[in-house]
């Protein structure tokens, strides 16, 4: 049996599907971790659910913004973006059970000795502790009330983490960073401006898995989310978001020995790189 993380999908089906032949995937006997975004801006967003759900048994998907942007509009809570393509799934006949099957993953996944997020964590959250906030927002998602909070969803505020938090502000500062993170002011507080990669940000900002005394370290992050950061691989995190909506690859990690195998995306004909 093997498992593979595969970076930011985004409703690019074409080449998801190339990598999985690339690894020779077999769900009855191997399984697949999703970082998030499974859906928006690629071909086949509806496809990609769809495959999910009818490989719900190999199949390990976590929420990421754009999956949470995809419920939000679902309820008309808010509008589409203009460079969105959810109208495929929005107009489905099995639009109902689709977008039911997406607001029941998890927010965080962890596993022997990984925890899989789609952004980041806050530096004052422990594995244990990110994943107890994770089964919070999956409550709230899960639960009777789940338009409350997707109503509630959108803002940038909070921007520091307090363990006194509560209702709206909590959920939505757990969202925002799970989801949406990159950097960190010196402060501790979220930054939402800068995507860019370190090199290229400014320096007073600080990586969200670069901050001192990070109290995650210990466990090995899986994270998505970032494609300016592209492939990152070092003793404590692992970023795989290599940016195939863009144009880049779509990246696959086998957890069992650490091999990566990538494919071209909008080139179906290109050959898969092992790495």
């Amino acid at each position: 049996m093997s498992t593979y993380v595969i970076g930011d999908v985004q409703g690019c089906l074409h080449a998801f599907l190339e990598l999985l032949d690339a690894v020779a995937f077999d769900p009855r006997r191997d399984r697949v971790w999703l970082t998030g975004d499974l859906v928006n801006r690629g071909e086949d967003s509806i496809g990609m659910l769809r495959w999910c759900m009818a490989h719900d048994a190999s199949v390990v998907a976590i929420l990421g913004n754009h999956d949470l942007h995809l419920l939000a509009v679902a309820e008309g809570f808010v509008p589409p973006h203009r460079k969105d393509t959810l109208t495929e799934i929005l107009e489905a006949p099995d639009r109902e059970a689709v977008l039911d099957w997406l607001r029941r993953r998890p927010m965080v996944h962890r596993e022997g000795g990984w925890l899989m997020v789609h952004a980041g964590l806050m530096p004052a959250w422990s594995a244990d502790e990110a994943a107890a906030l994770g089964r919070e927002l999956e409550e709230a998602l899960r639960g009777g009330k789940y338009r409350k909070f997707l109503k509630a969803m959108y803002g940038n505020e909070p921007r520091h983490w307090s363990d006194a938090l509560e209702g709206q502000d909590r959920l939505r500062m757990i969202a925002n960073a799970m989801t949406r993170l990159r950097y960190l002011h010196p402060d501790g507080g979220l930054e939402f401006l800068h995507k860019c990669a370190p090199a290229a940000a400014p320096a007073e900002l600080i990586p969200w898995y670069d901050v001192p005394g990070r109290r995650s370290r210990d466990t090995r992050v899986l994270f998505g989310h970032w494609s300016t950061l592209g492939l990152y691989v070092r003793d404590d995190v692992v970023a795989l978001d290599t940016g195939c909506l863009w144009g880049g690859r779509l990246t696959a990690l086998r957890l069992e020995d650490g091999q990566l195998t990538q494919v071209d995306c909008h080139a179906r004909r290109q050959p898969a790189r092992h790495e």
